[in-house]
Parts: structure tokens; C-alpha cells; sequence
């Protein structure tokens, strides 16, 4: 029997519900994700063609307050560096590809502006996942149209975050 977003609701639920420190946790999440994405019946029914694009909400688990949202992203497109704040975040392509940068802020904290490097860049295709814990800075990328689920700790949304301003920000290029 393939495995279902039931299931993997179940999992996540039951994986951070059993007191292991989220650095364990995370990953657990991911995991589970990617196999979830290998079901091509749930792909199929979760993201048509005509999907539009923007995100919906296809779980909330009020006991851990965790979010399963899947997104149509219309390629070309590109996000600016940010952070899920105090939260986290496990991304995982449904289909097509996500670019994926991480990035380190170079400068205190203290200072208004920021300045970021990027630390690693990848892609996560078809079924591919990685988690991001509380405060990780990574940016997204669609070359062309993608159908993404993401897991988050909480409504993004009603927490404060990091995103970069590029008007007052800098990043520093690899050299």
C-alpha cells in the first residue's frame, strides 16, 4: 500500500511528539516527506496541471501546530534570502526542480543591515528534501514551473522572520 499524506501526517506528528531535540527531528520529517513525494498517486492528486498557481493548506496539526502546504510556483522565479525566525521549515519537490542556497550572515547582528555569503548551493528534484532549522537563512529558486510541499513549525506568517532588503542588505559573491 503506498504511502499517504495521512500517513506522513501521522509520522511527523508522532516523530515530533517523542521528545527528541529537533536537530534529530527534522531530518526524521524529511525522510518521511521525501517518501511521500515518491507516491505518484498523491503527486498526481495534490498538483494537475491546472493547479493555480499559490499554496494550500492540505494539513494542520493543532497539537504541534505544524503546517503541510503545497505551492505551484510559475517559473522563472527567484526568492530572496530568509528565514523561518524562531521556526522551521522541511522543503520537498513534488516535481520539476528548486534551487537551493544557503547563506551566512557575516556581520553582527547588532548592525541594521546585513551582509550574507553563500555558504552552499543545490538542487532538490523529483522527491528530494531538506529540512531547515530555526534561523537557517537559504533562498528558492524555480527555473520553471514547480509544485513544492513544504512542512513548517507554525503559520510563518504570524512570526517574525529574517528576509533580506535589497536595498539595505549586501550579499558578498563567492569569489
Amino acid at each position: 500500500m503506498a504511502y499517504t499524506l495521512k500517513d506522513f501526517c501521522a509520522d511527523q506528528h508522532a516523530i515530533l511528539t517523542s521528545g527528541q531535540p529537533l536537530a534529530t527531528t527534522l531530518p526524521q520529517v524529511a525522510e518521511k516527506l521525501s517518501v511521500l513525494l515518491r507516491n505518484s498517486q498523491f503527486v498526481a492528486e495534490t498538483f494537475r496541471e491546472d493547479t493555480p498557481v499559490g499554496r494550500r493548506t492540505l494539513h494542520h496539526d493543532p497539537d504541534t501546530d505544524v503546517y503541510v502546504l503545497a505551492h505551484v510556483y510559475e517559473g522563472p522565479k527567484s526568492g530572496v534570502p530568509h528565514s523561518h525566525g524562531a521556526s522551521w521549515a522541511v522543503y520537498g519537490t513534488a516535481r520539476n526542480v528548486t534551487e537551493m542556497i544557503e547563506w551566512r550572515r557575516v556581520n553582527p547582528e547588532s548592525e541594521p543591515s546585513a551582509v550574507l555569503e553563500p555558504v552552499s548551493s543545490y538542487n532538490l528534484g523529483a522527491g528530494d528534501t531538506r529540512a531547515y532549522g530555526p534561523g537557517v537563512i537559504h533562498s528558492t529558486a524555480h527555473p520553471k514551473k514547480a509544485w513544492v510541499i513544504r512542512v513548517t513549525g507554525t503559520d510563518l506568517d504570524a512570526i517574525q522572520r529574517y528576509r533580506f532588503r535589497a536595498k539595505t542588505d549586501k550579499i558578498v559573491e563567492n569569489a
